[in-house]
């Protein structure tokens, strides 16, 4: 984490509404490389245009221009895990310089051979699989370096702005990829998406973000890492909610997405420049919703903007349903636009205060497998579906699908992370030991004994439940509570971790929050301190 944060940043403090959207600027790295990055996905967009484009040209069948989208979503189902765990273990700077190079490279090919009309509709699908593999190896690590580039307080209006840059670009690239290709060729935007992607690697080079402190553990192993991620996001509930309101959302809403292209050539029967435009109006209108964002989280809060976002998508495929004329879809697209940076910008926010800085990178990229995951399996689904029942009623099952999930996912609530203080507390003493341990020693028991007085047995009960959750999330793989049969009262908590630094990676996971939740069990302690032991296997010794 970046060292040139105000002292603020290291006190609990809650996400502010009304920062301003354009606080992000302030700040000369976030500018830099806000800036390449939206050249660089003005690139990416007319690429994408193009493959799609293409894609209806050499096979216009439904469920095959829907294999376009699932090839782009689908490397992120795979490979965006590995991906964060690679973040949160190496230079993440460096990390991105490398993708970023091999971007540029596949790009290139993929012009050329679109040049030489040597594309089939399986080479389409492999270069777009391969240029989308490269992506989730970005993706993941781009988010977790956002908070290196802004204060906490400016984190909400960076990833807006991110989402706006995003948005910005999808306006542009496909209507200049509409252009271009009548104008020059069909390769055109894949060399000008190779171009644009160096500009990013320039930028990257420049930027030199502040030294972080040395560590004094040695970083995790990459299996062993990614195991901790799914750990930590499988028992953060701040996460588990944003996950789970996420993954409906956009595995309904890939159902314009994927049949866009058709929408354009069959349903309004227009060209390649109609389809950059439907996809531009897109991104025009989702930059404006993003500036509206944070008026309507004051009135509506993150669970309300995402309820409108919904409702405002249903609407959107209902439109595209019913659209015979340019006009409809150019409505439906400016209403999906807004809809969709509503949902984006707030679930992506959501996932970013779950997370602490040590999981960061594994975090972000659960969020990322799981978004594209539900992208690429509801591209599947709405391909086959609008092959078997035709495109407006595709449309209009979508929409439905919207509608009943709002009641349905009502439980599961967005942000709930932005008031907990995720900064490691430190607290915990350095175990006292006998001889040196090798670090891979294990697993390792750690049990921590309380007396109670017997009138708060009940209540001690209920209040170590709670902690349950956070041993498993920073580690331990298997918790329990055991009360002594000859002695009511006597406890041991008892938890298993899978090595010796594991346990000492634990030590320092352990947040503020964490340190509040064990004081109100500890206060049940009859006198003195909770004995903590550490029990090492002698079986795998």
């Amino acid at each position: 984490m970046s060292t040139d944060r105000t002292s603020s940043d290291s006190k609990p403090s809650r996400l502010r509404a009304d920062a301003s959207s354009l606080s992000p600027f302030r700040h000369p790295a976030f500018t830099v490389l806000w800036i390449a990055t939206v050249v660089s996905n003005i690139g990416t967009w007319m690429q994408s245009a193009a493959a799609a484009w293409l894609m209806t040209n050499l096979n216009p069948d439904p469920l095959i221009v829907a294999l376009v989208q699932v090839a782009a979503a689908l490397p992120m189902f795979i490979f965006a895990l590995p991906a964060g765990a690679l973040a949160d273990i190496v230079d993440r700077r460096r990390l991105l310089i490398g993708t970023q190079v091999a971007t540029t490279l596949l790009a290139a090919l993929f012009g050329v051979l679109v040049w030489l009309e040597r594309v089939t509709p399986t080479s389409l699908l492999v270069l777009t699989f391969l240029l989308g593999a490269c992506a989730a190896l970005i993706a993941p690590t781009w988010q977790s370096i956002v908070p290196q580039l802004v204060p906490r307080q400016d984190l909400q209006p960076a990833v807006a702005l991110n989402s706006v840059g995003f948005n910005v670009s999808r306006a542009v690239g496909p209507a200049l990829a509409g252009l271009i290709i009548g104008g020059w060729s069909l390769a055109a935007p894949f060399w000008i998406n190779a171009l644009a992607t160096a500009g990013v690697i320039v930028a990257l080079i420049w930027w030199h973000p502040p030294a972080a402190p040395e560590p004094h553990l040695p970083p995790e192993r990459f299996f062993s890492a990614i195991r901790a991620g799914l750990r930590h996001a499988r028992f953060n509930p701040h996460l588990r909610a944003t996950l789970i309101r996420g993954s409906s959302f956009f595995a309904i809403a890939s159902a314009y997405w994927a049949l866009l292209p058709l929408v354009a050539r069959d349903q309004v029967k227009g060209g390649p420049a109609l389809y950059g435009i439907l996809l531009g109006i897109i991104g025009a209108a989702a930059v404006c919703g993003a500036f509206l964002l944070p008026s309507l989280k004051r009135r509506l809060g993150a669970d309300g903007v995402v309820v409108a976002g919904t409702i405002g998508t249903a609407v959107a495929m209902i439109l595209y349903g019913l659209s015979q004329q340019p006009a409809a879809a150019i409505a439906a697209s400016a209403i999906a636009g807004m809809s969709w940076i509503a949902v984006l910008a707030t679930i992506n926010v959501s996932a970013q205060v779950a997370l602490p800085e040590w999981v960061r990178g594994r975090g972000l990229a659960v969020f990322v497998t799981v978004l594209f995951g539900a992208l690429a399996i509801g591209s599947v689904l709405w391909g086959q579906v609008a092959s078997l029942t035709g495109l407006p009623l595709a449309h209009y099952l979508a929409a439905a699908a919207m509608i009943v999930a709002i009641p349905l996912l009502s439980r599961w609530k967005l942000q709930t992370g932005a008031g907990v203080d995720l900064t490691p507390s430190m607290h915990w003493p350095v175990p006292v030991l006998s001889p040196e341990l090798e670090g891979d020693r294990g697993p390792v028991l750690i049990t921590i004994e309380y007396r109670v007085p017997l009138a708060d047995r009940s209540e001690f009960l209920n209040a170590i439940t709670s902690i349950a959750s956070i041993r498993r999330r920073d580690g331990a793989y298997d918790w329990d509570v055991y009360e002594d049969a000859a002695e009511p009262g006597r406890f041991v908590e008892a938890y298993l971790v899978d090595s010796w630094m594991e346990h000492l990676r634990q030590h320092d996971r352990v947040t503020n929050a964490d340190k509040v939740i064990e004081a109100s069990i500890r206060r049940f302690q009859v006198q003195g301190q909770p004995v903590v032991t550490h029990w090492l296997s002698q079986r795998h010794a």
